[in-house]
């Protein structure tokens, strides 16, 4: 058996883990690569593999920097099943088409309007390619046995997170690997703890906060005083948010807020991202996987007035009075969230709140390291609106809770890869685990192969 890492190996996105054993190969998440331009560049170029010859896909969970690249797979050749949870097969079924419809969106106005070095700009993948390859998603319980390859057995835990994430633990004969996924917090506002694992000959664990602790702080109280002060001084609080996962806890956050009078309940709210609206009703359908009661569900998707067209998200630019909007993309990548920093971020009234992490060459990381300017389609837009981000909001363990996870481990793996992570923050961890733990760990670089013996 091997595994060659093609993604998340010195950066946070582009999650791609390449299992190959004599009898089948499987590709172990099947993301994105974003931020910089030189990791996007990255979807444009061929795998080293020939999609052909994939026996499955093994999906940990639907963010696009875990999923978003299946599109392009399918198109390119690929015709075995996606395995994953039922949730991360809905949340799929939601995200993928919005991908590929945004990517038209922006090639299509990038031609318009003249600014793109690309003639034509096109899209990485259609919302028509991203429909096609949902009909390979093959969705199973946590818990449940399934062959992903001949000779080799697979099995979903829960990891938090997100709904859907898992833990996926790979065997064949001879050796088990465990991928951590994406860890979710032990006490998160919504979604469960992630469930600690007892064995692995070799361990994949991301590192997207491995060099560092979550603030103590009450979410709930720091958001609130964010909005209030906003509010004080006349200015709009804009909130980019990933559709899944972060924008269900803010609503949930919003409606605590206004429930305990802190801030006004007749303060407009506004989702402005029909992908998150889909999202949010699937809360109730997953119950099971998060710890808000039914109640509590209801009042969160009546939190905000649901935006759903690109005419009623134009007619909120023209609202002239305190309120929320919270929209897409998480870290101001794309989507409809750009067009409102067009427009707010140059008056100092308003306050741009980041509530995730903000990947290296994205636009939320610049605007966090005091950016005095920002590029939207072409033009150079000034950031005079306040920028924060809230600290105690993460959907991701910090380095003490992953260290804990791992302390549920009853024997030392033989090799930890440390993944997911900027190259400070995977080295930290690295450290803690040598050190804390006596383990054998190992970084692996881009297109790194390693022999699991």
């Amino acid at each position: 058996m091997q595994i060659q890492f093609l993604g998340a190996a010195g950066t946070v996105t582009g999650s791609k883990y390449f299992v190959c054993t004599a009898a089948g190969n499987v590709l172990v998440d099947c993301g994105l690569f974003q931020g910089l331009k030189q990791l996007r560049l990255r979807n444009w170029a061929q795998l080293p593999f020939n999609p052909h010859t994939l026996s499955s896909v093994v999906l940990t969970h639907a963010h696009l920097d875990h999923s978003g690249y299946l599109p392009l797979l399918v198109k390119n050749g690929f015709s075995g099943p996606i395995h994953c949870t039922a949730a991360t097969s809905e949340l799929c079924r939601i995200l993928l088409p919005d991908s590929g419809h945004l990517q038209e969106e922006d090639a299509d106005y990038a031609n318009r309007h003249g600014f793109s070095k690309h003639k034509p700009a096109l899209p990485l993948y259609t919302e028509e390619d991203a429909e096609r390859c949902l009909r390979q998603l093959h969705p199973l319980d946590f818990d449940h046995d399934f062959q992903p390859a001949p000779g080799m057995r697979a099995r979903f835990a829960p990891s938090g997170h997100i709904l859907g994430a898992a833990s996926v633990t790979l065997s064949d004969s001879r050796r088990s690997v465990v991928f951590s996924g994406d860890l979710g917090r032990p006490h998160d506002l919504i979604m469960a703890a992630p469930r600690k694992i007892e064995f692995a000959d070799y361990l994949v664990v991301e590192s997207t906060y491995g060099d560092r602790r979550h603030s103590p702080t009450d979410p709930v109280a720091e958001l609130g005083a964010a909005i209030s002060r906003t509010i004080r001084r006349g200015g709009v609080v804009l909130v980019p948010a990933f559709a899944v996962g972060r924008t269900q806890t803010l609503l949930h956050c919003i409606e605590r807020l206004k429930s305990s009078g802190t801030i006004p309940r007749n303060l407009p709210v506004y989702l402005d991202s029909p992908m998150a609206v889909d999202v949010t009703n699937l809360y109730e359908r997953f119950a099971a996987q998060q710890r808000l009661s039914r109640q509590e569900c209801a009042d969160m998707c009546r939190a905000a007035t649901f935006v759903t067209t690109v005419e009623q998200s134009k007619r909120l630019n023209a609202i002239r009075q305190p309120m929320i909007i919270v929209a897409a993309s998480g870290m101001a990548t794309g989507g409809r969230v750009v067009h409102h920093l067009k427009l707010l971020a140059p008056d100092s009234r308003n306050l741009i709140l980041f509530s995730g992490y903000q990947a290296a060459g994205t636009r939320g990381a610049a605007m966090l390291a005091g950016a005095a300017q920002i590029r939207i389609h072409g033009q150079d837009v000034p950031v005079r609106a306040e920028v924060a981000a809230l600290s105690s909001l993460s959907a991701h363990a910090d380095s003490a809770e992953i260290l804990a996870w791992l302390g549920g481990f009853r024997a030392p793996p033989r090799t930890t890869f440390v993944t997911h992570g900027e190259p400070v923050a995977a080295d930290v961890l690295r450290q803690a685990i040598e050190r804390g733990l006596g383990w054998t760990v190992r970084i692996p670089e881009q297109a790194q192969a390693f022999e699991l013996d």
